[in-house]
């Protein structure tokens, strides 16, 4: 039993992020690393609207177990003018013929692999400064060529 309640969550926005070709590093210090150019994409919900810029990528880890890092940093463009960064940081893990068939570029059901991530948000706008002190959790999917990631604010 806690002694607090679970922290609320509230949905800020969907993103919808195209991808270039995986560029391949092949075994590195750790694991299989592999760079994944973020080419853009949109951004829609609630609290923040807008398109993801050509700015970023995905530094990804695969471990022998089968886990994958994700470690992303890219931007939005308001439909209002301001940009916001996006530091993105999480797990992909399942059964191997799921991840398998998403290294293939298959269609995998999201609920069929593990894929989540917290984020950080930054920006000099002060229209959208409760992103500086606010904590984002996200539950993605990975298609082909793009990632679906809805973000949240741990309120």
């Amino acid at each position: 039993m806690s002694i607090l309640p679970a922290p609320p969550l509230r949905h800020v926005t969907d993103l919808t992020v195209t991808l270039d070709p995986i560029r391949h590093m092949n075994q590195g210090r750790a694991g299989v690393r592999r760079i994944i150019p973020i080419i853009g994409g949109s951004a829609k919900g609630p609290a923040i609207n807008g398109r993801i810029l050509n700015v970023g990528a995905d530094w990804q880890t695969q471990f022998a177990s089968g886990l994958t890092e994700l470690d992303t940093r890219y931007a939005i463009e308001t439909d209002d003018g301001a940009t916001i960064e996006i530091k993105n940081y999480g797990y992909r893990h399942g059964p191997a013929d799921v991840l398998d068939a998403l290294v293939r570029g298959e269609d995998v059901r999201p609920d069929a692999y593990y894929m989540r991530t917290h984020a950080r948000l930054e920006t000099g706008d002060t229209r959208y400064d409760w992103v500086n002190h606010t904590l984002f959790v996200g539950n993605g999917a990975r298609l082909n060529g793009l990632v679906q990631m809805s973000l949240f604010a741990i309120d």
